[in-house]
């Protein structure tokens, strides 16, 4: 099979589409509390017919389409015609300060966008490529917080913050002490008064309070001025003016089964109901829920067996199978179809009693 005649020259490039992504520069890092907290980069695409977009890239993802491109271009892995020497993609690292190693990636991984851009037209048309650099939906509805690395230099000019009318301003008041387990949530002492913002969903809040934002369960506080209508749909947790694609949570039923009882959570995590996550991030999260270091994760297959969950195949599988019994169940639309059953790892009678 031979090349289009069009593409072996490299000098050609009127002939690829507008819509080749030609440069991506990063403009910012984004924090993002999902079953881990990691940093996301916030990349400046440009298109050949001169289009920009915003799109929104973890380092895996980086990680995960060099892997590809390797197993299909590199000499060693297919040695013939269709082979290219491709850009050095910088490591993993796995220990240090995330933030600091996301921001230690930047200057490599422009240079390695730069350079991957720069490989032949015929590269460049590859769907492996032409995905990575592609604006999703969810890309779309992303809101860019700073961009610091677009923006240019400004004088700081003092700014006068507008008084608010606190009377009129949807709050509640804290009735108990609640301890917020991770970053996400607030941690609330009786006789606080938090400052609503919208409805999570049917049993949590996010709110405002000493200038930190967090999500709260409703029934630890006594709701002194309800938040209007469009702020309060329990089924999604999103208001009409589109708070959801600034703040996005999706919420996770959990359990934790002991001989004494069950022991049932919901954690709320900044991902978009999509997100397939690892076995590894799942384990350090239902370990930091339910604070018991020795434990296995397990779901409910369609004929309602306990299976035992040992790695991302197993994670896989359970998203696919609750693809299909999810739609019998009735959940809030920013509710994970698929829950988790954590044991004690060494407890084998949970396989043979129903919860």
């Amino acid at each position: 099979m031979s090349l289009p005649q069009q593409l072996r020259d490299e000098s050609d490039f009127d002939q690829l589409p507008d819509n080749i992504p030609v440069t991506a520069t990063i403009a910012d890092i984004e924090e993002k509390k999902g079953f881990i907290v990691y940093y996301r980069f916030v990349i400046e695409v440009k298109a050949k017919g001169n289009s920009k977009y915003l799109i929104y890239r973890r380092y895996r993802q980086f990680f995960t389409l060099h892997q590809s491109l390797e197993l299909k271009y590199s000499a060693e892995a297919q040695p013939g015609y269709y082979t290219c020497q491709l850009p050095t993609l910088p490591g993993k690292v796995f220990m240090g300060n995330k933030k600091e190693i996301a921001e230690s990636r930047i200057p490599e991984l422009n240079n390695y966008m730069k350079r991957l851009l720069c490989l032949p037209t015929w590269v460049l048309l590859d769907d492996l490529i032409r995905m990575f650099f592609y604006q999703t939906e969810s890309d779309g509805q992303q809101v860019p917080r700073a961009l610091r690395r677009l923006r240019p230099p400004t004088r700081r000019v003092k700014t006068v913050k507008p008084k608010t009318d606190l009377l009129s301003t949807p709050r509640a008041e804290a009735v108990f002490d609640f301890s917020g387990s991770g970053r996400l949530e607030l941690s609330l002492k009786a006789g606080d008064v938090i400052f609503l913002l919208r409805r999570v969903n049917a049993d949590w809040l996010e709110g405002t309070l000493r200038d930190k934002t967090g999500i709260f369960p409703e029934s630890f506080v006594n709701i002194i001025k309800p938040l209007p209508e469009s702020d309060s749909d329990e089924e999604g947790g999103a208001s009409k003016s589109g708070n959801r694609a600034q703040s996005s949570y999706s919420c996770l039923r959990c359990y934790l089964l002991q001989p004494e009882g069950i022991d049932t959570r919901d954690i709320c995590v900044e991902e978009d109901l999509s997100i397939q996550p690892s076995y590894e991030d799942l384990l350090s999260q239902m370990r930091a829920v339910f604070q018991v270091e020795d434990i296995a994760l397990n779901y409910r297959d369609p004929e309602g067996d306990l299976i035992r969950i040992l790695d991302d195949e197993d994670v896989t599988l359970m998203v696919q199978e609750s693809k299909q019994t999810g739609s019998k169940v009735k959940r809030p639309v920013n509710q994970f179809p698929w829950e988790l059953l954590v044991t004690h790892a060494k407890d084998l009678s949970v396989y043979n009693t129903e919860y």
